[in-house]
């Protein structure tokens, strides 16, 4: 098996993800919010891009009878006239059950774009990281995705993957082949545990108390809460399948 980190979606060019699997992680908080509203009986995660598509693919959705909900952020905000922001704690049962998300944030939507070309793309987490360890034991090559910042490096990510790794190594079927991204990520991953105070140290943990929303971090530090791992077909993530 051979196993990547990309820390940036340009980091991923679609050769080097053609015929493999990707997994895409974006902590705070993307990908958290996704994993929750999928074990929270969402039917599909529609990622987008840009305000104007996510806009217009809710409307595409609603004109099938869809009645499709509008989440997402700018700036760590929801943004105006959506129905959730970019909270797992707005990911409940009771708001997103039997419903089709459209999403769009500022990074982790960016990194599914970017993923497209791999053979299987996959969401993780804190939340689902022994689970995506699992799925992944026995594929021939992984890529991990990091969202990042802005387009930089970015540390809540990268842990993240690290961990992924380090899972890896103790469940993959064949013997691991580590690039020097993954190399990267699994040391990191050995000196920063999965807590709040790791995420409140980053840059993107810092983004969001700046804006009044700390206390998601310790929502997005809750290591293997689901055994769900979501797959992205046809630019639409729901669960695996049976």
């Amino acid at each position: 098996m051979q196993v990547d980190v990309h820390f940036t979606p340009d980091e991923a060019r679609a050769a080097d993800l053609a015929g493999g699997t990707a997994v895409v992680i974006d902590v705070v908080r993307a990908t958290s919010c996704i994993v929750e509203a999928i074990a929270n009986g969402a039917r599909a995660v529609h990622p987008a891009v840009s305000v104007e598509e996510a806009v217009a693919l809710r409307t595409t959705l609603n004109g099938r009878g869809d009645r499709a909900l509008l989440c997402g952020e700018r700036g760590g905000i929801r943004i105006d006239g959506f129905d959730l922001g970019n909270s797992p704690a707005e990911f409940t049962a009771a708001a997103v059950g039997g419903r089709r998300l459209v999403m769009t944030t500022t990074n982790g939507t960016r990194a599914f774009a970017a993923a497209r070309h791999a053979g299987r793309v996959l969401a993780a987490s804190f939340y689902n990281l022994s689970a995506v360890a699992g799925t992944v034991r026995d594929d021939d090559a992984v890529a991990i995705v990091c969202a990042g910042k802005e387009g930089r490096f970015s540390l809540d990510d990268a842990v993240c993957a690290g961990h992924i790794v380090r899972a890896l190594l103790d469940r993959a079927a064949a013997p691991v082949t580590l690039a020097d991204g993954a190399v990267a990520a699994r040391d990191l991953a050995a000196v920063h545990a999965v807590t709040a105070d790791m995420l409140a140290g980053t840059a993107a943990g810092q983004a969001l108390v700046e804006v009044g929303l700390g206390a998601d971090l310790a929502l997005c530090a809750r290591a293997d809460r689901h055994q769900i791992v979501p797959m992205m077909q046809d630019r639409v993530i729901t669960a695996p399948r049976a």
